[in-house]
């Protein structure tokens, strides 16, 4: 547990952002919740929906539980403890990697904000973040 406090300025969030890069490949799937509920490897993320259940999931692990994937990604985490009801933060990062035709999916920890960016477009994605928090 840490025992930062929240930023809320944007600013400050831009300025202090320290964005880190696994070298984890990660991809997108689906499946149905009873499927999601008895699998033996822990996604990242489960998002329960309507449709579905959406996992994010290591590369090796979908492989290995034959889940079809798709979004090979690799994860940026902005190592700032950006707090949940902070303002324009992600829309500044959105439009940020727009103008450099990034795409990006974003999923809000508790203590950190986390983009999943393609593969081939990790390089860009960085060095827009480095100029964003410049």
């Amino acid at each position: 547990m840490s025992d930062t406090k929240p930023v809320h300025n944007l600013q400050a969030l831009l300025k202090g952002m320290d964005a880190r890069l696994s070298d984890e490949r990660y991809l997108f799937a689906t499946v149905a919740k009873d499927v999601a509920d008895q699998l033996a490897m822990q996604p990242i993320m489960r998002f329960e929906e309507d449709e579905g259940v959406t996992l994010i999931l290591l590369k090796s692990d979908a492989h290995a539980a034959a889940i079809e994937g798709e979004f090979e990604c690799q994860k940026i985490t902005l190592h700032i403890h950006s707090a949940l009801e902070a303002v324009g933060f992600m829309a500044a990062i959105s439009n940020k990697l727009k103008d450099v035709s990034v795409p990006c999916n974003v999923v809000a920890g508790y203590y950190h904000d986390h983009l999943f960016i393609p593969v081939d477009k990790v390089k860009t994605a960085m060095a827009a973040l480095r100029e964003l928090s410049a």
